[in-house]
């Protein structure tokens, strides 16, 4: 390991699900697959950072055999290890109420993460006390109508707004997101951030990829994104993971 002093250790790769490590027919590609079985080999922790629940995220980290901690919700549920839950971040059912009166008046498509499933315009929940929430999402193709939400969620204030494609709005807790998140498996794993690599393509990536010692944006991501990161990789469509995997890690 003559130039290992030169080059840095990364120790953990955190990665977005959909378009980042899923391709746009939502599968992880072979070839992403194969690599990031060779960083495993390398003794790197492979963490999914989501914005999917746990139920809808496990499957894909199943098929690539991962043990490791996870992040879903965009750092609402921060595991352990699949179905070992660390910690929780909920949201009030006051706030969750305001937001749906915002969806209906917008007439926009909308979503709710509960703990234990997801309600959206087409089946929605009235009595949302005694439920645990975890997110509220909204979407629209209709720039104007996101941009009066967007300004409505600002004034409610308490919640961290980001998105997961141009279209959407996502809202968790304030000061709960993919960063924070990352911190906490860092704590777990004994890390720190700046062995971190993490991955992604949309707002929600934003906080990680300005955290992690080297940000990744991938080819497709929004541009804001692209312009915080450390570095820009291929598209979701051509295996950016891997050229990612390949230069950094298995180098």
């Amino acid at each position: 390991m003559g130039g290992s002093s030169m080059k840095k250790e990364y120790k953990l790769l955190a990665l977005d699900m959909d378009g980042t490590l899923l391709t746009s027919d939502h599968i992880i590609s072979p070839v992403t697959s194969t690599w990031i079985q060779k960083a495993k080999e390398r003794g790197v922790h492979v963490c999914l950072s989501t914005g999917r629940s746990f139920e809808s995220a496990l499957p894909y980290g199943e098929e690539l055999g991962l043990l490791t901690p996870m992040i879903t919700v965009n750092g609402s549920e921060v595991w352990r290890a699949p179905h070992d839950l660390l910690e929780r971040s909920l949201m009030e059912p006051k706030l969750i109420s305001d937001m749906h009166a915002i969806a209906l008046k917008e007439d926009c498509w909308f979503w709710a993460y509960s703990t234990e499933r997801v309600y959206n315009k087409d089946h929605w929940v009235e009595a949302l006390e005694g439920k645990e929430w975890l997110k509220f999402g909204f979407h629209t193709e209709d720039d104007e109508a996101r941009h009066r939400i967007l300004m409505q969620l600002q004034d409610m204030g308490g919640l961290e707004i980001t998105n997961s494609s141009p279209h959407n709005l996502e809202v968790n807790p304030q000061g709960i997101n993919k960063a924070a998140g990352i911190r906490k498996v860092c704590d777990l794993l004994g890390l720190d951030m700046s062995e971190v690599i993490a991955v992604g393509d949309s707002m929600n990536d934003l906080a990680a990829i300005q955290a992690a010692g080297l940000g990744v944006a991938m080819g497709n991501a929004q541009q804001v994104v692209r312009e915080a990161a450390d570095f820009v990789t291929a598209s979701n469509d051509e295996d950016g993971i891997a050229k990612v995997i390949e230069k950094f890690i298995c180098v």
